[in-house]
């Protein structure tokens, strides 16, 4: 009895301690200032022109309209790497009401020297109530194999948007940044 009493004790001693430590150390730390905020810069990855397929409308859901825009294609180009996207990707938007959307694009692209990297692509914009063009920023994350471009696989990325065309079919322009 006493051994299962004495090792009942010791761990809510040995907690009691660490914890004791973690808060002297914390109170002992120095603040922070506003200064001291690490404000990420954007290094730009590549640009993407990517052509579209016509809209395929799903219909009305409980969460608003659907409507699949398929990836017919495209380049794409950067300081370090270039290719192509692979045709058969797709975007699959949800229209909500109040002019809102939400895109998510799942797609693959395919570097010059035969890597082929898993693009997922989210973001959400809304109409301006002017009627101007929507700025579209996207939180994309890439499914690179482990290899040359397997930098892809970590870090906080921002894409941008916008409409575009190629040799008269309907595209657009993305462009992918990496916070550092």
């Amino acid at each position: 009895m006493k051994l299962q009493a004495s090792a009942t004790i010791r761990p809510k001693f040995g907690v009691a301690m660490l914890l004791s430590a973690f808060l002297g150390i914390y109170a002992s730390a120095p603040a922070q200032s506003a200064e001291a905020d690490q404000t990420p810069e954007l290094e730009f990855l590549f640009e993407e022109l990517v052509t579209l397929g016509p809209d395929e409308p799903v219909g009305a859901t409980p969460y608003g309209d659907r409507n699949i825009i398929p990836i017919t294609g495209g380049r794409f180009e950067g300081p370090k790497m270039k290719g192509e996207i692979v045709p058969g990707g797709w975007d699959w938007q949800l229209a909500a009401s109040g002019g809102c959307k939400r895109l998510e694009a799942d797609y693959m692209i395919k570097t010059d020297d035969g890597v082929v990297i898993n693009v997922l692509n989210i973001g959400t914009f809304c109409t301006p109530p002017d009627g101007g063009p929507a700025h579209i920023f996207t939180t994309p994350v890439f499914e690179a194999p482990m290899g040359k471009y397997d930098w892809l696989n970590g870090g906080a990325y921002v894409g941008t948007v916008a409409r575009a065309e190629v040799n008269g079919e309907r595209a657009v322009r993305i462009r992918f940044y990496r916070a550092k």
